[in-house]
């Protein structure tokens, strides 16, 4: 986790009502418990740093006796599997830290079980799984990190850590005005990648010198198409409509990736709970 994350991470528990001059807080009993993370349905466990993250900054003063939960990060779980935690935790504590700390491993799990299902299918065929910038506002770095969790791949973070010409690009500037736009930022090493709808547009892009491709809502017998006529050095990516579902009709010889923005968007949910006894 980096600054920004634990920036946000104030703001989550201030959103639940942490740290507010209310008698609730010092009230809560300090009896020691000992806790069970329950998992309630198959899954890959993904973001524990954040887990981990919400109890200290609740409570400094437990230090490293949650450290041990690293080792099951992208551990495959069955259905009613348990962790139990090795040492005690003040009431207080759990019950202050449970539902965002919960909160945070559901998505990130949700995330990297989907991913998993589809890189499983997809990486035989040698073709990546990628997401998109398509998260929820101020989870992205969670999200994009379960997507690796999950064995998939991370597409752009940001709108300039490569250049994408997109739909929006060419209404205002055709394709011609929008490569002309990037290169004129002059920064030579940016990729840019070019959203395509059809081969006369994959061909009129290969003329403008362009060589990363993202096959956008191509038919399979069209992906078949281009990837007949792929040249050296040129990358496609495909997208739209990808999921467990429909990702046969595109893994196709010569494609390098599939991005999906379901992984992200809308995971299958998953299913953990944290139960807690006193000692």
């Amino acid at each position: 986790m980096n600054t920004r994350s634990f920036q946000e991470l104030d703001a989550w528990l201030n959103e639940d009502g942490w740290g507010d001059v209310h008698s609730y807080w010092s009230a809560l009993p300090q009896t020691p418990v000992r806790a069970v993370l329950k998992i309630k349905s198959p899954l890959v466990l993904a973001g524990l740093d954040w887990f981990i993250a919400v109890f200290k900054r609740v409570d400094p003063s437990i230090g490293s006796s949650l450290d041990f939960i690293k080792k099951f990060e992208g551990h495959y779980f069955s259905e009613k599997s348990e962790i139990t935690f090795p040492q005690s935790l003040p009431w207080s504590t759990v019950i202050s830290s449970e539902r965002l700390a919960l909160n945070l491993i559901h998505r990130a799990s949700a995330v990297a079980t989907s991913t998993r299902e589809l890189v499983q299918i997809a990486e035989p065929h040698g073709i990546q799984i990628l997401d998109t910038r398509k998260t929820t506002p101020g989870l992205r770095e969670l999200e994009k990190y379960a997507v690796r969790v999950g064995g998939g791949a991370n597409h752009r973070f940001t709108q300039t850590d490569c250049f994408m010409i997109k739909d929006n690009h060419k209404e205002l500037m055709g394709l011609e005005g929008a490569v002309a736009f990037f290169r004129k930022l002059n920064q030579p090493y940016k990729t840019l990648i070019t959203e395509i709808h059809d081969l006369s547009e994959l061909e009129k892009a290969r003329s403008l010198g362009l060589n990363f491709f993202m096959l956008d809502n191509f038919s399979s017998a069209d992906i078949l198409q281009a990837c007949r006529s792929k040249r050296i050095g040129e990358f496609f990516e495909v997208s739209g409509g990808i999921n467990k579902s429909t990702i046969g009709n595109f893994l196709i010889k010569g494609v390098d990736a599939l991005s999906v923005g379901k992984i992200t968007q809308f995971p299958d949910a998953v299913d953990i709970s944290l139960k807690f006894k006193p000692e």
